[in-house]
């Protein structure tokens, strides 16, 4: 597919870079002649310096000849423009990042009255992404499928867990109909396991259960599962106002430090008044034990400086113990993150790129089974995807057992009519399914690709 992207900064060079990685054929746009130097020498792709709301920049990037229109530069209105020139200009489809909380309840009506393909705001994506870690604190990733009924979890296998030493078949017995362990990181390997796959303790595995299923499972398998009730959030951001709003319509205690005063008066007049908001520099200790961090069960560091949340979590992470989320910008920092113990991590950026690759994937197989949605797990080494299935694919129909599946693949989940099905061998995949798979495998688009 022909796609250009107007803006170069953090969030535009990984949706280029993840994009070309998919074979797709791009052209980015940006004012700064620096940043598309940057993306143009890393990646094979077009760069045009300057404005991608002018039109005549636009037909320079082949806007004419596009497939795909994206619009992430740190302006909402100006992404607005870009893709309401494009969409008029071009039959394209267009993707605009929109961030600002006054248009979140605008979002359906923008949209269907610019005529955009999609609106993306990554700052209330990455709040949902840690209000769902909050609200399973024993997992280290939570991401959701089927509209929230099916969960995605990832954890560590403890020492002492029933599961450790015991192979997938045998370790989940009854649970078997109920859970399904879809990936398994060990040493920097990754498997898709088979149900003689021996775990062990350490093993970082993701796995697939309804969402009133999870807590059962980490009863059973010795997880500590604890209640989370006051949070403490460092950095008043704009991913702190959504996350804010969100814990405090669920009943969380929330108490924001922000050093920006102005930011603060901001936040105590749109927030709810359960929020407590703190005038105040977040990586002072003094202040930290003043507003009771020792006592807090969720702690996220959400300032606009990785290296200061990394030694903030660092810091939170050995002296209480609160659940802790460190939100990353910089992937550059993944290898030393790796090692080190600051929670859950999010990346913003990451969670952008997922979705306009997942819709990329939809747009070039809008005919077939095509993706709902995709998330990167296990350090993006593995992919899940959900499909729709329609009455066209190969596979309906057919029991599992004999499809000839690729290799590194495990078909984890059917929701049918909202009934999710932990499949077997004998399981039949029919129309109006929708289809959760894991793979190492990357590039599927449609649900036939499963195929070898």
């Amino acid at each position: 597919m022909n796609i250009v992207i107007v803006g170069c900064g953090k969030v535009g060079s990984t949706v280029a870079e993840q994009l070309f990685n998919e074979g797709h054929d791009i052209c980015v746009i940006d004012c700064d002649a620096d940043a598309i130097d940057k993306v143009t020498q890393a990646l094979d792709v077009r760069g045009i310096v300057g404005n991608g709301a002018i039109y005549n920049v636009q037909l320079d990037a082949g806007v004419e000849d596009a497939d795909l229109f994206i619009a992430v530069t740190p302006n909402d209105e100006l992404n607005l423009l870009c893709c309401l020139i494009a969409q008029k200009s071009t039959r394209c489809d267009t993707i605009a990042r929109v961030r600002d909380p006054d248009y979140l309840s605008e979002r359906g009506f923008i949209k269907e009255r610019l005529g955009l393909s999609a609106i993306i705001n990554p700052e209330y994506e990455a709040a949902l992404e840690i209000s769902r870690l909050f609200r399973i604190p024993s997992a280290i990733e939570v991401d959701t499928f089927a509209s929230g009924r099916v969960e995605l979890l990832k954890m560590v296998i403890p020492a002492g867990s029933p599961l450790a030493g015991k192979a997938i078949y045998e370790a989940l017995g009854k649970s078997s109909g109920k859970v399904l362990i879809c990936a398994v990181e060990r040493d920097g390997e990754v498997f898709i396991p088979s149900g003689s796959f021996v775990l062990r303790a350490g093993d970082e595995i993701s796995f697939v259960t309804s969402k009133n299923e999870s807590e059962g499972f980490f009863k059973k398998f010795g997880i500590e599962i604890g209640k989370i009730k006051k949070i403490m959030i460092v950095g008043g951001g704009k991913i702190t106002y959504y996350l804010a709003h969100m814990l405090g319509d669920h009943g969380f205690k929330v108490k924001i430090i922000e050093k920006d005063r102005k930011r603060c008066e901001f936040l105590a007049a749109t927030l709810p008044s359960s929020v407590v908001i703190i005038n105040g520099d977040g990586t002072d200790e003094q202040l930290l034990y003043e507003e009771d961090m020792d006592s807090m069960d969720g702690f996220a560091s959400l300032t606009d400086f990785d290296e200061e949340n990394i030694m903030l979590s660092l810091y939170v992470k050995n002296n209480t113990d609160a659940k802790v989320v460190t939100k990353i910008n910089k992937y550059n920092f993944g290898i030393v993150l790796e090692k080190l113990n600051i929670g859950s991590t999010v990346y913003p950026k990451f969670i952008t790129a997922e979705m306009i690759v997942s819709y990329v994937r939809a747009l070039e197989n809008s005919q077939g089974s095509n993706v709902q949605k995709l998330y990167k797990i296990v350090d993006n080494k593995v992919e899940a995807l959900e499909f729709y299935a329609r009455g066209m694919s190969d596979v309906i129909g057919i029991p599992l057992s004999d499809l000839q599946l690729k290799s590194d693949l495990l078909v984890c989940c059917i929701n049918r009519g909202g009934k999710m099905i932990i499949p077997n061998g004998l399981t039949t995949i029919e129309v109006g399914d929708t289809v959760i798979v894991a793979t190492t495998q990357t590039g599927l688009n449609d649900l036939s690709d499963i195929l070898a």
